[in-house]
């Protein structure tokens, strides 16, 4: 039997150098379209099961941001849309609505005696502004029966992100459903039922 050997060669352009694991590109062959991005203009679809989208502008589809530390996503709601409980693991956001209105909130930490997991919320309308810390559990959701949007800056170029339940009950493989019966005290039935569901990701 032959045996081959295949050896690959990348070939990067002698002004490329890696930041971060990304590729920048050397400032004399820079151009304006290297720091821009069309798509904000464009209402996500909200035909889900939880009624909202969110897109993203971040290292990813922008490289230039790479090392700027700032990221930008637009968040579109139904008529009683939710962008569910979620997490920025690597970033702080700062939310201003610019139509409908939005019920928002965060969760602090179960750290410390008199604020532990101490929820602080609030309804903004158009040109509000919310900020939620880095690390914490938050949410918004549209308390109207009108479409909702809103801008949020975060501060990362990649500030990731956590929905709660699709990583509790949509992993995969699936966590052991002894455990999650067990942390949220229900019968193994219906953590069973739980996990059976498609838990929609909106990003």
């Amino acid at each position: 039997m032959d045996e081959h050997i295949y050896i690959y060669i990348i070939i990067i352009p002698y002004y490329a150098i890696f930041v971060n694991g990304k590729i920048c590109k050397d400032p004399k062959v820079v151009t304006a379209d290297d720091f821009f991005k069309s798509s904000l203009n464009v209402a996500g679809n909200t035909s889900n099961n939880i009624g909202s989208a969110v897109t993203v502008v971040n290292v990813f589809n922008l490289p230039e941001l790479n090392t700027l530390d700032i990221s930008l996503v637009r968040i579109d709601y139904a008529p009683y849309g939710v962008n569910p409980p979620h997490m920025h693991p690597r970033g702080a956001e700062i939310l201003v609505v610019l139509e409908g209105t939005l019920y928002v909130g965060f969760v602090l930490s179960n750290s410390g005696p008199n604020m532990k997991n101490k929820l602080f919320t609030k309804i903004l309308h158009p040109r509000d502004v919310f900020v939620f810390p880095i690390g914490l559990i938050h949410f918004q959701f549209n308390v109207e029966k009108t479409k909702a949007v809103a801008f949020a800056g975060l501060s990362s170029q990649n500030p990731g992100v956590i929905t709660i339940t699709n990583a509790v009950f949509g992993s995969d493989p699936p966590i052991n459903d002894d455990v999650l019966a067990k942390t949220f005290q229900v019968d193994k039935k219906v953590v069973d039922y739980l996990q059976s569901q498609f838990w929609w990701d909106n990003n």
